[in-house]
Formats: C-alpha cells, structure tokens, sequence
C-alpha cells in the first residue's frame, strides 16, 4: 500500500504490540518511534492527544493524500486511512 506509515510506541504498550503484529501480517510497512527515547516524538504524542502521552499513535501519510493521526486505530482503521 502506497503511503507512510509511522507509529508512536512504547516497550510495555500491549495495544503496540497487537497492532505491529497486524500490520506485520498484512505486509503493511511501518516506521516505529519509541516516545520514552524521544523526546521530540513524546511531544508530537501528547499534542495529538489532548496532552497524553497515550500510545499507540499513529501518522498515516497516504500518497497524494492528506495526513492521518489516530489513537490506538484498529487495523481497519490503518487501512482505510492508507486509502486500501
């Protein structure tokens, strides 16, 4: 699928976990940014997100499209942004 697609995480996040396994599963690329190693990154989190630090976050940009950000998406969310 054309597009990009980046995810806000962390190593005890279960919700990170689930949702990198799908994405693995449908062959669906992905840039993973650990916001507890970023501060930058931790900031963008908490904007998207009324102040919380609350992951998964994640940036679909679709080719030709405009930019995506959701919190704790569903697969099927990830997809239909990516415009599949």
């Amino acid at each position: 699928m054309p597009g990009t697609v980046t995810m806000y995480s962390t190593t005890w996040c279960g919700y990170c976990r689930r949702l990198k396994g799908q994405l693995d599963r449908e062959g669906i690329a992905y840039n993973e940014i650990n916001i507890e190693q970023d501060p930058e990154s931790a900031a963008f989190v908490e904007k998207a997100n009324g102040g919380n630090q609350t992951v998964p976050t994640v940036q679909v940009i679709p080719e030709g499209g405009a930019e995506v950000v959701m919190t704790n998406p569903s697969l099927a969310q990830v997809k239909q942004a990516l415009g599949a």
